[in-house]
């Protein structure tokens, strides 16, 4: 019950793999959970949100998944399990968007996957230097 655990000091509780092959540790990470402390996800959560208690480490890569994208945007997800939606809040911004935007275009959409909603604009990606692209010159 390690992946999506919360210690009593406030931060993620990660698996990781061990020296020995198929078995695993878990360990107290430095990320720090505002306002949620000695917290074991429910198995209700974990299903409704689509994550894997035997989760290693902490990644965006589950978000490009197929299908991830409807179960944790689901209102079993959303309006239940503030946790994980934390987490993956976090993530997401870690990326270059915004949770709420991505559930907004999977719901217009919900055959489309967490990475191409990423890839195609629709979620705000970093912010850059340059005002307007560059113009080729006109040919001569």
């Amino acid at each position: 019950m390690c992946a999506f655990s919360i210690s009593a000091s406030g931060k993620r509780c990660l698996l990781e793999t061990a020296n020995v092959a198929g078995e695993y540790t878990c360990r107290t990470s430095t990320v720090e959970v505002e306002g949620i402390v000695n917290h074991v996800e429910s198995d209700a959560c974990v299903s409704a949100c689509g994550v894997d208690r035997k989760t290693v480490g902490i990644s965006s890569d589950t978000m490009m998944e197929a299908g991830f994208a409807a179960k944790l945007c689901s209102p079993a997800c959303l309006d239940y399990c503030p946790n994980i939606l934390d987490l993956y809040f976090n993530l997401a911004a870690g990326e270059g968007a915004f949770l709420p935007d991505l559930c907004d275009a999977q719901r217009i959409n919900p055959r489309r996957s967490m990475l191409d909603i990423l890839s195609s604009g629709a979620a705000p990606g970093p912010i850059s230097d340059v005002s307007s692209p560059a113009l080729a010159p006109a040919p001569m």
